[in-house]
């Protein structure tokens, strides 16, 4: 039995608050013992990391800590295979996927955030004086302080590197609350902060679940400078309100139900190729996921055919097989949720295209396999259409006019992303500058320039990271104003 412990002040330590069971999703076999920190270590971890603030970390150039974070990617794919399979075990994931997206992004995301800090400017402004003599503003980029990092369990590395690494660069020090779900990895990094020299008390990781644990302590905590967060919308607005205590600013990358919008001059293979990995990638659990899918008449037939198709084609079995395709859902928690979203379709009157239920799974029937699922003949008003699945699902209706199709669109509480497909490139700008999403794909899903704006709108986030966009949330702008 593996047992992961949490990671404070550069030690491996056995938290307070107990232990809970981590589950490898394909069998739901226990597989590792998670030490779960309580109030005091907490405390420990903020106060190391507040420490740390006053130590080497914080008397380094910005050239010494881009060094550092270049050697944090390099001793991530030293240990490559390790982290991989840390990964499958924590998801179930395949690993085709965490390979070629977790692993790599991971690691690379240390390597962006260093080449951003490097050449990262701020605003100098001269001005007149009444005395004729002038003067001359300029501005300073310092850390934050200590930065509480709660991470989701879809893409455990690659979402808690896309902050730690920005965080480190602007010269902050990090808490970490890894989902309880997904704890291997960012445990492991701990071993790597260590063997690459970054100071004690930089890097901590505490262990546990939300709500009066781990979590709750965290973002509560009046140590804490500011807090970023990736996960479901009802958490994010327990973290704003804890977050207020102390005026601490927030970044929050919330939920969403995306919608995707077919035309009809679409290139029909590739558009079938792309919406299937935006509506079943990762088993569904991939926030910019497509769950809404509206297709103008001329070819909603041959998308439904083609698309049911895809969903048809995944084939499950051992993560560790690089022919395998696709992995489980998370945990039989989340396995209940997403078929009871399938029940309610049913119920609902639903036309099943694809799917509709659970594999039965010969030599892992404990794990929490769903089948990825293709539906229509649901009102936009019905739980499936309207609320987060977070599962290989979509919903596809036909539209006629473009105005319809971005009113369909647009009619969510949420606004994290869309993709459009169309070979009209009017139509293209057209229809991207009307949905209300922080991200818009045209003919492709999930291509990310990592230097660009990431969030959503409406209940879907508040705040933007990535490239710059990061910098100034990671760091705080000060001006100094001299009298010449």
């Amino acid at each position: 039995m593996t047992k992961i412990l949490n990671f404070i002040d550069g030690q491996f330590t056995a938290g307070s608050g107990g232990t809970f069971a981590n589950h490898f999703p394909t069998t739901g076999e226990v597989f590792a013992e998670v030490s779960a920190a309580g109030k005091d270590d907490v405390d420990a971890a903020v106060g190391a990391a507040r420490a740390a603030l006053k130590g080497p970390w914080g008397r380094m150039s910005v050239a010494e800590r881009v060094g550092l974070l270049r050697k944090l990617a390099d001793g991530i794919n030293a240990r490559f295979d390790e982290f991989l399979a840390a990964e499958i075990r924590d998801t179930g994931k395949p690993r085709s996927i965490a390979s070629h997206i977790d692993i790599p992004r991971g690691a690379a995301n240390f390597n962006v955030f260093a080449d951003q800090i490097l050449t990262a400017s701020t605003e100098t402004f001269e001005m007149a004086t009444p005395d004729g003599g002038g003067a001359l503003n300029y501005a300073l980029r310092g850390p934050r302080g200590v930065i509480g990092v709660v991470c989701p369990w879809n893409l455990p590395l690659l979402l808690m590197t896309w902050k730690v690494a920005p965080a480190l660069a602007c010269g902050n020090t990090v808490v970490v609350k890894p989902s309880e779900e997904t704890p291997a990895t960012a445990t492991l990094l701990g071993e790597v902060m260590n063997a690459v020299g970054i100071p004690r008390g930089v890097y901590n990781v505490v262990h546990g679940f939300g709500p009066g644990a781990a979590g709750e302590f965290l973002t509560s905590h009046p140590g804490v400078d500011g807090i970023t967060f990736t996960g479901e919308t009802r958490t994010g607005e327990a973290i704003m309100k804890a977050a207020a205590n102390g005026v601490r600013p927030v970044s929050l990358e919330l939920g969403g139900k995306n919608a995707g919008i077919i035309f009809d001059d679409a290139d029909l293979d590739k558009t079938l190729e792309g919406i299937g990995r935006a509506c079943f990638a990762n088993t569904g659990q991939v926030c910019l996921g497509t769950e809404r899918l509206y297709v103008q008449r001329g070819i909603y037939e041959r998308i439904c055919e083609g698309l049911a198709e895809k969903a048809r084609s995944y084939r499950m079995g051992d993560p560790f097989d690089d022919a395998v395709t696709m992995g489980t859902v998370i945990s039989a928690e989340h396995r209940a949720k997403v078929l009871g979203y399938y029940d309610k379709a049913r119920a609902g009157g639903a036309e099943i295209l694809a799917g509709g239920g659970a594999p039965e799974m010969q030599g892992y029937e404990g794990g929490y396999w769903v089948e990825p699922t293709v539906w229509t003949g649901l009102e936009e008003d019905h739980p499936v259409v309207t609320d987060e699945i977070f599962g290989p699902c979509t919903h596809i209706r036909p539209f006629d006019t473009e105005e319809e199709g971005v009113a369909l669109a647009n009619n969510s509480p949420y606004g994290l992303a869309t993709t459009i497909w169309t070979t009209n490139l009017g139509t293209a700008h057209r229809v991207a500058s009307q949905i209300e999403v922080g991200i818009t794909w045209v003919n492709c899903w999930f291509l990310r320039d990592l230097r660009t704006p990431f969030g959503g709108s409406k209940s879907s986030g508040i705040g933007r990271e990535g490239g710059l966009h990061s910098l100034e949330f990671y760091s705080e702008l000060r001006n100094v104003c001299i009298k010449l």
